[in-house]
């Protein structure tokens, strides 16, 4: 347990800052996966405009650094084959 005062704010707020981060990166997971129901339910026009909402979601999560700008340009590149292939 924290000892100072200090301490114990930082712990608040690292907890607070955890679950943040967390929803952030279950909602972004959620969105992707919209994509790839789409894509597999072969409805091209929803998989397109689902693909645009979790790219900006993507692009904003590796800004922060929540994830590697790799990371979300990898998965944007295999989610945008996969729809072009539709």
């Amino acid at each position: 347990m924290a000892n100072t005062t200090q301490a114990t704010k930082r712990a608040r707020q690292s907890e607070k800052h955890r679950v943040h981060n967390n929803d952030l990166r279950a909602a972004m997971r959620t969105r992707v996966k919209k994509v790839k129901l789409a894509i597999e339910a072969g409805d091209k026009d929803a998989a397109n405009s689902a693909f645009r909402v979790a790219q900006a979601s993507l692009d904003g999560m590796a800004r922060k650094g929540m994830i590697e700008k790799n990371k979300a340009a990898r998965t944007k590149s295999r989610l945008n084959t996969k729809i072009k292939a539709l």
